[in-house]
C-alpha cells in the first residue's frame, strides 16, 4: 500500500498493514524527527458564535468576569511563555461572538475595536512587539480581508474543518462550522500564501468515508496552493456538560485507522500531528504515521481540553525517543515555510521568524548563543542513538568511507540522542588520529587597525574612517605600539602573534611588510601568524604583484603562516549577502593555494550562524578539503561561532542570533568526520563557546583549544562575554574533568614549553 491508496484500498486494508504503510510514508519524507512547539496558549475570548455540542470552551457571559482578556492579560500569559522558552503565542477563541452577545459588541466599541478579528490582530501585534513569541491566530472561518489583515503580524494561522458532512447533530445552531464556509476559509488562506494548519476530529458522528472526503478536500487545497502546513487529526472525547457528554469516545482502532489513512491521503510533505494529551498511550500515534505532537506548553493548559493535561516535555521526549525517533523544537510555521520566507512570510514577520529559527528553520532549542553569558546545554555526554539515514552514514565513516555534502547534511540533521551518536563516532577518529592529548597555543592577538574600506555585514570590530559607536573609535597602532604588544608577549611566554586587522585606506602592500620586520626586530623566535586572504590578496593588489612573489617577500621578513580567516562561509550566494566587496569563493582558495606553494601553512575557519544553511556549510568543508587534498598546507579546522550581539547585519534584522549550541558541537563533530585523513586538527573556540562548550567540542571531536588571545579584541567587539585571556591553568581546569593530558604546542604542532619551541 502506498500513498496513492484509493478509498477502497483504505477502508478495507486490515489495520497493521495500514499502520505499516503510513510510517513508511512518513518515515520516507521525515526520516526519525518528530518536532513539536513549545507554545503558549491565549484565550482570548471564550465568547462564541457557534453551539457546538462537544466544547467545553466556549462560556455564555455569566460565567466571565470579562467578555476579552485586556492587554495586560495577554501580556503577562506571553510573558510566562517567553520566559519558559516557548516560540508560540497560540490565539484560541470563539468564532465571531459580537454577532450573538451584546455584551462582547459593547467591550469591543467601549475600547475602541471593530471586530474580534480587529482585537486579535492588535493583540498579535502587541505580544510580537513586548514578547517576540510568533503569533499563530486561530481565529475560525475568517474571510479573505481578515485574513489577510492578521499576515502581518502573525507567522501562520490555523482552522480546524473538523468535517465536511453538512448534517452533524453536533454542528445543529453553529452557522460558522457550515463545510463551505470553512472550505472556503482554506482557498482564501492559499490564495495568500499564509503558512496554514487544518484539520478534523474523528468521532463526531462521521463515518470513515466522511473523513477521507475531508482529508481529500484538504489533500486538493494544498495542491492547489502548497499553504497546508499540517493536518491535525484529533479524536472526540465526551465531556461533561456537553450536548455530547453521553456520546462515546472515539475508539482506539479507528482512530488508528484514520492518522494512517490520513498519511496516505495527504501529500508527503504535509506534516502530521496528533496530540499527544487525548491519548493515554500516545506513542503509538507514532506507529500511524505522524511526525509532529503539535503544540506543547510547559505554562498553560490546553484550553480546549483542559482536563487533559499537557505530557512534560521529558516524558514527550522519553516516548519518542523509545521508538527510535529524535524529539525537535519547530516554530509555528514549519521549517519549509520559514526556509522561504519572501513566498510565505509578510515582511514585517521575517525578521520575527528568523530570529527564532535554527539553520533548518526549526526553532532555536536553548538560549545560549556564542560568546553570550549563558552556560552550554548538556548534550554530552549522553547515551548515543540514531537510526535510518543518518546510522547508514555513521556506519559508512566507520568504514572508512569519505562523506560528501549529501551525508554531511544529513548528519549536521541530528537532533537528540542522534548528537551523541555523531560525537561518539568525531571521538573515536579524534582518538585514532592524534590520541588524547589536548594542546594550545600561548600567544597575543595584535590588531594594529580596526578601521577598514571593506563594509563586511557580520563586521562589528570595523569601522570607518570618521566612524564612532559604542564599541570604540577608530585607531591605528604604529608600529612602536606593535612592537610594545610583542616585547609583553614574549614576557608573558607568547610562542606566537596574530597579526589581522582592518583593511585599512592608507596602507600598500608594504605595509605587512614593515609590521612583520617590525615584530621579528625585537622577537626574532617569535611566530608570525598573520595576514588574512583578503589581507595578502589586497596587498598584492596595491602593488601590482603577483601574489606569489608578494608571500615570498612576507616570508623574507618573517611570516610563517596565514590564519583562515577572511573565509566565513566559502559559497558565493552566501558571501553577496555577507561580503559582496570581499575576496569571493575561488579567490579565498587562490590565496591559501598559492600560500602553500610557497611554503606557508594556513589553517581553515569557518564563520556560521548567521544566514547560511547546513549545504552551505558542507560546500564550504568539501571545497577545502579539496584544497588539503591538492596541497597539505592546512594545519587545522577552526569553527568560528557567529557572535552577533553587535553584528551591523543582526542590528539590520537580516541575520540569525548566531548557532544553536547544538549547531556548534556538531560542526566540531562533523568537521572531525568530513576532514579525516586530510585535515588531523580541530580547534574549540573558549571565546565563542564557553568554557562548558569547549568540554563537550572536546568529547566530540576536537582535540585543540587554541590560543591564549592576549587581548583578543575581534569577538569582544562582537558582543562575546568570555574574557580576553586564557593561561595555562585555565586550560587545565577546562581539561581536568576529562581526565585527558594538556600540552603546549607551538604555531604548527610541534610541542613548546616556557617560550622553548621545537618545530617551529
Amino acid at each position: 500500500m502506498t500513498g496513492d491508496a484509493t478509498a477502497m484500498d483504505l477502508l478495507h486494508a486490515p489495520l497493521d498493514e495500514l499502520l505499516a504503510a503510513a510510517g513508511s510514508v512518513r518515515d520516507g519524507a521525515f526520516a526519525t524527527r518528530i518536532t513539536f512547539s513549545p507554545k503558549v496558549f491565549i484565550p482570548l475570548t471564550m465568547l462564541c458564535n457557534d453551539r457546538c455540542g462537544y466544547c467545553t470552551f466556549a462560556q455564555p457571559p455569566a460565567r466571565l468576569t470579562s467578555p476579552y482578556l485586556s492587554p495586560d492579560e495577554v501580556l503577562a500569559v506571553a510573558r510566562h511563555g517567553a520566559a519558559a522558552g516557548c516560540h508560540e503565542a497560540l490565539f484560541t477563541l470563539g468564532e465571531r461572538p459580537e454577532l450573538r452577545y451584546p455584551s462582547a459588541r459593547g467591550w469591543l466599541d467601549d475600547n475602541g475595536y471593530a471586530s474580534t478579528v480587529d482585537y486579535l490582530v492588535a493583540m498579535c501585534q502587541l505580544v510580537l512587539d513586548e514578547t517576540g513569541l510568533l503569533p499563530h491566530a486561530n481565529a475560525g472561518a475568517l474571510h479573505r480581508d481578515e485574513l489577510a489583515q492578521l499576515r502581518p503580524v502573525s507567522a501562520s494561522q490555523g482552522m480546524m474543518v473538523e468535517s465536511l458532512r453538512a448534517d452533524l447533530d453536533c454542528h445543529r445552531g453553529s452557522p460558522d462550522k457550515e463545510p463551505a464556509r470553512r472550505l472556503a476559509t482554506l482557498e482564501a488562506a492559499g490564495e495568500l500564501a499564509i503558512p496554514f494548519t487544518t484539520g478534523i476530529l474523528v468521532g463526531i458522528g462521521e463515518d470513515r468515508q466522511d473523513r477521507l472526503d475531508a482529508l481529500t478536500a484538504i489533500a486538493a487545497s494544498h495542491r492547489r496552493h502548497g499553504h497546508v502546513q499540517e493536518v491535525i487529526v484529533q479524536n472526540f472525547l465526551p465531556k461533561p456538560g456537553t450536548a455530547m457528554h453521553t456520546s462515546p469516545p472515539c475508539p482506539t482502532d479507528e482512530y488508528l485507522w484514520t492518522v494512517a489513512a490520513a498519511r496516505l491521503v495527504l501529500p508527503a510533505d504535509v506534516h502530521l500531528q496528533a496530540p499527544p494529551n487525548l491519548s493515554e498511550d500516545f506513542g503509538r500515534l507514532l506507529d500511524a504515521g505522524i511526525d509532529d505532537w503539535g503544540g506543547v506548553s510547559p505554562v498553560t493548559p490546553d484550553h480546549v481540553n483542559p482536563e487533559r493535561p499537557w505530557p512534560e516535555l521529558d516524558r514527550l521526549r522519553e516516548v519518542t525517543e523509545a521508538r527510535g525517533f529524535a524529539l525537535a523544537p519547530r516554530l509555528t510555521a514549519h521549517p519549509e515555510f520559514v526556509m522561504a520566507p519572501e513566498r510565505w512570510l509578510d515582511p514585517a514577520m521575517r525578521f520575527p521568524v528568523l530570529d527564532r529559527s535554527d539553520a533548518e528553520g526549526l526553532g532555536r532549542d536553548h538560549a545560549w548563543a556564542p560568546g553570550a553569558d549563558v552556560h552550554a546545554p548538556a548534550l554530552l555526554p549522553s547515551a548515543p542513538a540514531a537510526r535510518g539515514a543518518l546510522r547508514e552514514v555513521l556506519d559508512g565513516v566507520l568504514a572508512g568511507q569519505e562523506v560528501g555534502i549529501d551525508e554531511i547534511v544529513t548528519l549536521f540533521g541530528a537532533r537528540g540522542p542522534e548528537v551523541a551518536a555523531v560525537a561518539e563516532v568525531a571521538d573515536q577518529l579524534r582518538a585514532s588520529i592524534v590520541g588524547d592529548e589536548v594542546t594550545w597555543v600561548s600567544n597575543r592577538n595584535i590588531n594594529y587597525t580596526n578601521v577598514c574600506t571593506f563594509k563586511c555585514k557580520f563586521c562589528a570590530f570595523s569601522k570607518g574612517p570618521m566612524s564612532e559607536n559604542l564599541r570604540g573609535k577608530p585607531y591605528l597602532l604604529t608600529l612602536e605600539n606593535v612592537q610594545e604588544r610583542v616585547i609583553e608577549a614574549v614576557g608573558m611566554g607568547a610562542t606566537e602573534v596574530c597579526l589581522q586587522g582592518g583593511i585599512h585606506p592608507s596602507f600598500d602592500g608594504d605595509y605587512y611588510i614593515d609590521v612583520a620586520k617590525a615584530v621579528k626586530e625585537v622577537a626574532p623566535d617569535i611566530h608570525i601568524h598573520g595576514f588574512t586572504a583578503l589581507e595578502v590578496t589586497e596587498g598584492a593588489k596595491r602593488l601590482g604583484e603577483p601574489l606569489a612573489d608578494y608571500l615570498r617577500r612576507l616570508m623574507a621578513v618573517g611570516l610563517k603562516t596565514l590564519p583562515g580567516t577572511a573565509a566565513e562561509i566559502l559559497d558565493d550566494d552566501i558571501r553577496a549577502i555577507l561580503c559582496p566587496d570581499k575576496v569571493n569563493t575561488e579567490e579565498w582558495l587562490h590565496a591559501h593555494r598559492t600560500a602553500h606553494s610557497v611554503g606557508l601553512r594556513s589553517n581553515v575557519t569557518i564563520m556560521f550562524g548567521s544566514v547560511e544553511r547546513p549545504v552551505h556549510w558542507a560546500r564550504h568543508m568539501v571545497r577545502t578539503r579539496d584544497l588539503q587534498k591538492e596541497t597539505g598546507g592546512f594545519t587545522e579546522f577552526v569553527p568560528l561561532p557567529f557572535v552577533h550581539m553587535e553584528a551591523p547585519i543582526y542590528h539590520q534584522r537580516r541575520s540569525r542570533g548566531g548557532p544553536t549550541f547544538r549547531e556548534a558541537l556538531l560542526m566540531h563533530a562533523v568537521g572531525r568526520i568530513a576532514y579525516r585523513g586530510t585535515i588531523d586538527n580541530i580547534q574549540v573556540s573558549w571565546v565563542k563557546m564557553g568554557v562548558e562548550g569547549v568540554r563537550q567540542a572536546l568529547q566530540a571531536g576536537a582535540n585543540d583549544m587554541g590560543g591564549t588571545l592576549i587581548n583578543e579584541n575581534i569577538s569582544r567587539a562582537a558582543g562575546a562575554a568570555h574574557g580576553q585571556h586564557m593561561t595555562e591553568e585555565d586550560f587545565a581546569a577546562v581539561v581536568e574533568p576529562l581526565g585527558r593530558p594538556l600540552a603546549q604546542r607551538t604555531t604548527l604542532y610541534g610541542r613548546a614549553r616556557h617560550g622553548t619551541t621545537v618545530n617551529g
